[in-house]
């Protein structure tokens, strides 16, 4: 398969940029059933139906989801670190399951896909906490850390998402997005992966599963610390925040 140019490559992860962001966006800032305004106030005196709904909303501020009193609390590297160790963390059990099947999970290329699905998604959350919020450098970001690639990504942006966001999980987010990188097949073993003992590990069959997770975890907090001195070695990418 001939390799992709960077032109290809940028039009790709444009759209994956165009697909992550919305659903990010819903994750910080949705509130369906106002329980993150709750984590704000004290524990109510009035009606048991308000104190329902206030004990309802103590696990989000417990666990510091964006929008709660809780994530108000967070430096701005402790809430890029949140996506890591919460979003990324959950995202991490769909792209390790295949390996349940042991060896036979050589014949289902779905885990490089998923992986590099779910660095992808962790690495635009913190690129957003870090005020990297411009397409472009989204894209630049992703090219760097995942495929190697030192690109200009001045055309990225004109991407629309194609993918529904309303009521989808963080593990369909994955696969989704996965769908839309699917082209970049020549560039999935570029991104940061699971050292070799757990590639040997997880052809075991059943506790392939929990080693391909470990394994993945570990490869995720490099992508990670990658993305963030991608950052500092860019701070043109950062967006001025307004006053």
């Amino acid at each position: 398969m001939a390799e992709l140019s960077d032109d290809q490559v940028v039009a790709i992860l444009d759209k994956a940029v165009a697909a992550i962001n919305p659903v990010l966006d819903l994750l910080a800032e949705r509130d369906v059933l106002g329980l993150k305004k709750h984590t704000y106030h004290p524990w109510p005196d009035g009606p048991r139906s308000h104190q329902a709904i206030h004990l309802a909303s103590t696990p989000l501020d417990f666990a510091d989801w964006p929008g709660t009193a809780g994530w108000t609390e967070l430096s701005m590297k402790e809430r890029a670190q949140w996506w890591v160790t919460r979003v990324g963390a959950l995202n991490t059990v769909g792209v390790a399951f295949p390996s349940v099947f042991g060896f036979w999970a050589r014949y289902l290329p779905v885990t490089a896909l998923l992986g590099f699905a779910n660095q992808a998604i962790v690495l635009v959350a913190i690129a957003r906490e870090y005020e990297v919020v411009e397409p472009q450098y989204q894209v630049e970001l992703l090219a760097a850390v995942l495929c190697g690639r030192t690109i200009d990504a001045h055309a990225a942006g004109r991407a629309t998402s194609a993918i529904p966001t309303g009521g989808r999980s963080l593990i369909a987010t994955v696969w989704n997005v996965a769908q839309t990188l699917r082209s970049l097949s020549g560039e999935l073993d570029r991104r940061p992966g699971p050292a070799k003992p757990f590639e040997a590990l997880r052809l075991i069959p059943i506790i392939g599963g929990p080693f391909s997770y470990l394994g993945e975890r570990l490869a995720l907090s490099r992508a990670a610390s990658l993305g963030r001195r991608w950052i500092v070695d860019h701070p043109d990418s950062i967006s001025p925040i307004d006053d």
